[in-house]
């Protein structure tokens, strides 16, 4: 006989974003479509039905103006929706007030006039092997704060030269290994103390002409912690300013 069904959990009650949605849908458009609309990732528009009724709050006044837009006749296409969408949208506040942070695929961004206070970026091979540009900005935007950074480096595992978990390579960093089935392991530098001095890493940096890969491969390499030659195929630096 075959298991007796699990009872479903009750979902939360889909949102007015997720209501809002459903008339576009009826319409015609996609949920691909309707996060273009709203200039944001697709993934935001399942969260409309799964994250309770308040969830895509944010969104509501953008999608109800589109929403009046679709059914009056008005222009259907992308560009005059995403047109008519971007005077609602305005980016979601912390519960202290503060703008969020925006996180896109690869880095994390804050607006002009925000106070600096973290940053992270990721740089994969193809984008190392042209110098891992994103990853400069935060290590000059902690530097100029007086902050920390710390970095977890991907590399072929027989090219580390200390054994994980030795205070001399990095401070309990078995917490923080990643064994990868391609033979290659990720290790972090800077995440067990108080991170390392960005100021002193903006130097190295500049020092290899804005190459952060090359300055944190020439400081692994001086430090005995990687073999000379050894390439880095994955990179993520991440950047604060300390609580004072």
């Amino acid at each position: 006989m075959p298991p007796p069904r699990r009872p479903r959990e009750n979902r939360p009650a889909p949102s007015e974003a997720a209501r809002l949605s459903n008339v576009l849908l009826e319409e015609g458009f996609t949920k691909r479509q309707i996060a273009e609309i709203l200039g944001r990732n697709s993934a935001i528009i399942s969260h409309f039905y799964t994250r309770g009724p308040h969830s895509g709050q944010a969104y509501v006044a953008a999608l109800h103006a589109v929403v009046q837009e679709v059914q009056a006749g008005g222009p259907r296409d992308m560009e005059s929706l995403k047109r008519q969408a971007s005077q609602y949208v305005t980016r979601r506040r912390t519960k202290t007030g503060r703008l969020a942070r925006v996180r896109g695929k690869d880095t994390v961004q804050h607006a002009p006039h925000d106070q600096w206070t973290s940053g992270i970026a990721r740089a994969g091979r193809q984008h190392i092997s042209s110098g891992a540009s994103r990853l400069s900005p935060v290590v000059e935007s902690a530097a100029t704060a007086g902050g920390r950074i710390a970095f977890t480096v991907r590399a072929s595992k027989g090219r580390f030269l200390i054994d994980s978990g030795r205070d001399d390579d990095s401070p309990r960093i078995r917490k923080h290994v990643v064994q990868r089935p391609d033979g290659t392991e990720e290790r972090s530098y800077g995440n067990a103390g108080a991170g390392l001095d960005a100021q002193e890493w903006q130097q190295r940096v500049s020092s290899n002409s804005g190459d952060v890969t090359a300055a944190i491969t020439e400081w692994m390499v001086e430090t005995g912690r990687l073999a000379e030659g050894a390439t880095i195929s994955h990179l993520e630096l991440r950047g604060w300013k300390p609580h004072t």
